[in-house]
């Protein structure tokens, strides 16, 4: 390469940081090592891109994570090699569960010590492979010459759907070695996965043919939200997953919303004649472990192929994106045609019932709950939620979100992500503060990503539901194991020291009615908050939470 002029050369790490920033890259989430300083100093020289020096490595993936889906666009995380990576791994489990586009950009030690197990400085036999099982996909950079090319790749890898998270795995030498500057750098065009056209043709004969059709819109339909309105608009019956929430907006008077699970949702679903899931794998703590019984013919629309019928049969798979498919259907419908207007009565019934019955179990909790459903969606609020009671009963389903990518949760059921899942999403730009429920035992596992929300300023209300135990599990072991409560009650940290010591604005609402008052002046105040619930003072649930249904998956912990 040496016949190449030196104006026509850059850094191989200095490329990376001009290349995100022209790809429309803002923030980076992170944690600096030995093996990641030649990116991180590059971006710092730039001045492109803003730094989040995150206090792990999972939490900073986990921000990246949320990053990505309040924004709609790329997340970028850069970890060092070996245990930094690994410690990554959990939340790159999620983001791959989430299909969160996220480009995790890690290193490796030099090529002549790479995957030969000489013991090298934080090299880790078999890295490559721990990557490839977290991950969407895995690259490594080869050298310079290959540079510019991996990195569009993976990108590219990343936010094409299904979209996940992808490892760009880059020896600290290869940082450091020089590539020809590239002549741009954008966001890469890509287009949305083809749909046979006569496939969407069968499935708009199928819902005109119908009396009472039913979608059920995942994840993977969250782009499609105004097709989908314009059809839940018709009077066509709409029920989400959790991580298709807000896809059509959830007080809509055709739409049960998350309540999908309910006794009332299984009646809806056995009078109707019809139900096309989009986007959505039907996971097994949603369809109780996919025995509860849904309306036949049923089709399938996901962009993953291997999704056909792999946690129920379907009369129909079609391949391709949610969006064209919901856009296709509500074209070619008749402009006559309506469905059983009955139907969208119903619905609304079943959905009142659902949330009454849910309010019967939380006793002096229906003050937060409704306080919570008051202002999360009129405020513009990104609602996030760790693994704990309060949102397997409240947060999941009750308390609605003003639009699809402002519910931000661990689909994995991985508790401890919530801490650093709101850091990401208050560095998002939405209009309104984070919110984010999180509970005493999860947080001990994210803990000091507070200081990161306190470091960078996030705009964020930790609403920190403390019992001063692992609750849910206690209610299991109440139910199932004859009382014997082992294991679930660590000890935790005094919350208003920890975060005195933190300088982060901290009180305790020990009255339930002093919620809604106490969440506005948090709403109110720059920067992160700690509202800290005193669960035993106010009292338990007026019904014991015991998990998913007994040997249905979700996060019990």
């Amino acid at each position: 390469m040496s016949s190449i002029p030196a104006k026509d050369m850059i850094s191989v790490a200095d490329m990376i940081a001009g290349g995100l920033a022209g790809m429309g890259v803002k923030v980076v989430f992170g944690v600096i090592s030995i093996h990641n300083m030649p990116i991180l100093d590059a971006i710092a020289r730039q001045g492109k891109i803003r730094f989040v020096a995150a206090r792990g490595e999972a939490g900073a993936f986990n921000m990246a994570d949320a990053y990505a889906r309040v924004t709609r666009l790329l997340g970028v995380v850069i970890t060092s090699t070996g245990t930094g990576a690994g410690n990554a791994a959990g939340a790159s489990v999620e983001a791959l569960s989430a299909c969160s586009p996220v480009l995790h950009i890690t290193s490796t030690v030099d090529r002549k010590f790479a995957d030969r197990d000489r013991a090298a400085i934080h090299d880790v036999p078999r890295q490559p492979d721990m990557l490839k099982a977290i991950s969407k996909a895995y690259f490594r950079m080869w050298d310079g010459h290959s540079a510019v090319g991996t990195v569009k790749a993976a990108i590219r890898t990343a936010m094409t759907a299904p979209a996940g998270p992808v490892a760009l795995e880059i020896p600290v030498d290869v940082q450091r070695e020089m590539c020809v500057r590239p002549a741009s750098f954008a966001p890469p065009l890509i287009p949305p996965m083809p749909v046979d056209p006569t496939h969407i043709d069968k499935l708009a004969d199928a819902i005109a043919a119908s009396k009472r059709p039913m979608l059920w819109l995942g994840g993977g339909a969250r782009n499609g939200h105004v097709a989908a309105t314009a059809l839940a608009d018709l009077g066509i019956g709409i029920v989400t997953s959790t991580n298709g929430r807000g896809t059509v907006p959830e007080n809509h008077a055709s739409s049960l919303g998350a309540f999908n699970m309910t006794p009332e949702a299984s009646r809806i679903y056995a009078s109707c004649d019809l139900m096309i899931v989009l986007g959505s794998r039907l996971r097994g703590n949603e369809t109780r472990n996919n025995d509860m019984p849904l309306p036949w013919p049923l089709y399938q629309v996901d962009a993953d192929v291997s999704q056909s019928g792999r946690n129920y049969a379907t009369h129909f798979f079609v391949p391709g994106d949610c969006k064209t498919v919901l856009e296709g259907i509500a074209a070619r419908l008749p402009k006559a045609w309506r469905p059983d207007p009955q139907l969208a009565y119903d619905i609304a019934v079943a959905r009142a019932q659902s949330e009454g019955a849910l309010r019967q179990t939380l006793g002096p909790y229906q003050v937060i709950a409704d306080a919570l459903l008051a202002r999360v969606p009129t405020g513009q609020h990104p609602w996030v939620r760790d693994v704990t009671i309060t949102n397997s009963t409240i947060g999941n389903r009750y308390v609605q979100i003003a639009a699809p990518n402002l519910g931000v949760h661990a689909v994995g059921g991985g508790i401890g992500q919530g801490i650093p899942m709101a850091v990401g999403a208050a560095l998002a730009g939405a209009k309104g503060k984070t919110i984010a429920l999180c509970g005493d035992g999860g947080s001990m596992l994210c803990i000091g990503e507070l200081m990161t929300a306190v470091e960078e300023r996030a705009a964020v209300v930790f609403v920190l539901m403390n019992d001063k135990a692992y609750g849910v599990i206690q209610n299991i072991q109440d139910a199932q194991y004859g009382g014997r409560r082992h294991y679930s009650t660590p000890v935790m940290p005094d919350f208003k020291a920890l975060a005195q010591s933190m300088s982060l604005a901290h009180s305790v609402v020990s009255r339930v009615e002093d919620f809604g008052e106490m969440l506005d002046r948090a709403i109110a105040t720059d920067g992160p908050v700690l509202l800290e619930v005193d669960m035993c003072a106010i009292g338990p649930f007026a019904q014991a939470f015991g998990g998913p249904p007994a040997g249905a998956a979700g996060g019990a912990r």
